[in-house]
Parts: structure tokens; sequence; C-alpha cells
């Protein structure tokens, strides 16, 4: 009964051959980036300008710019290496990296101006859970470990958010910025 069980669960895993999981690369580079980039800028930029309104403002700029710069760059990337699908990858990479700038950017929005280290705390929290959906969707579709690759992608953006952090203060101490 259990062979018989786990043998429908691999048919059905078989047949999840989805569009998006050939694009699996693409969207992990603008999910990570953005994760990573992004968690690391707003962690800076939490504590130098502390004010909710000031760091969506500029984190969503950031995240904009930086989701049609990793979209743009995908795209020559592929082409480079000869990929006839190099659009519709860079379109997965944009759309990944966007849409994770707008959750990560959503708890500023939606808390009011003194609350920036409650929106912070919620913004990591999101972060975590994106890579935990993320890696559990390519983990049971890809047949691929989980644990490790959560941890390992969820240490690398939580790491880049402390250093990013410690920068923010370290420049705002030193270049005397009171905002």
């Amino acid at each position: 009964m259990i062979a018989d069980m786990r043998e429908r669960e691999n048919t059905m895993i078989e047949m999840l051959d989805e569009e998006r999981l050939h694009f699996v690369g693409a969207m992990v580079l603008g999910l990570n980036d953005a994760l990573v980039e992004l968690t690391g800028a707003i962690a800076g930029l939490t504590f130098a300008l502390a004010n909710t309104r000031l760091i969506a403002l500029s984190a969503i700029i950031v995240g904009v710019a930086a989701t049609l710069s990793m979209a743009a760059a995908n795209y020559l990337s592929q082409r480079a290496e000869g990929n006839s699908m190099a659009l519709k990858s860079a379109v997965y990479t944009g759309v990944a990296y966007l849409i994770t700038v707008a959750l990560l950017v959503l708890p500023y929005l939606l808390l009011p101006d003194s609350l920036y280290a409650l929106a912070f705390a919620i913004m990591l929290s999101v972060a975590v859970l994106i890579i935990l959906v993320f890696n559990y969707y390519t983990s049971v579709a890809q047949s691929l470990p989980f644990w490790r690759r959560f941890a390992e992608m969820a240490i690398i953006s939580i790491g880049v958010a402390a250093i990013a952090f410690a920068i923010g203060i370290l420049a705002k101490v030193l270049l005397g910025v009171d905002v």
C-alpha cells in the first residue's frame, strides 16, 4: 500500500511539468537577488532613516531599478548563451524580483512612520516565508532536498541584511545624518 502511494506520488510529480519549472533558475535568480539585495538595503535604510514612509520610498526606487537591471542582465546573459527563450527567462526573473520587492516593502507601507522596527521585523519574517514557500515548491516539484536549500538561502539573505543593518547604523553615525 505504501509502495503504491509512493508510485502515485512520483507519477503526480512527473506530471508537474509546468512551464514555470523550466524557468526555475530564472525565478531563483530574481527571487534570491531581491531577497539578498533588498533585505540588505531595507535593513540599512530602516535604522538610518527611522521612518516607514522614507524607507518605503527608498526601497521602491531601489527595488524597481534593481528589477529592471536584473531582468536586463538575465536577458543579455541568456542571449549570449544562445537561448531562444531569453526574453521569457528575463520576464520570469523580473516578475519574481518585482513580486519579492512588493512583499518586502508592504509592511513599511501599512504601518505608521514610527513603527519602523516592527516593519523591519515583519519584513524579515516575510523574507523567510518567501524562502520557505519557494523552496518547498521547488523541492516537491523537482524532488530536491528541502531543509538544506531553505537554510542556505535563509542564512545568506538574513546575513546580508545583518551586515547592511550594521552599515546603515555606521553610515548614519559617521555622516552625522539625523532624519
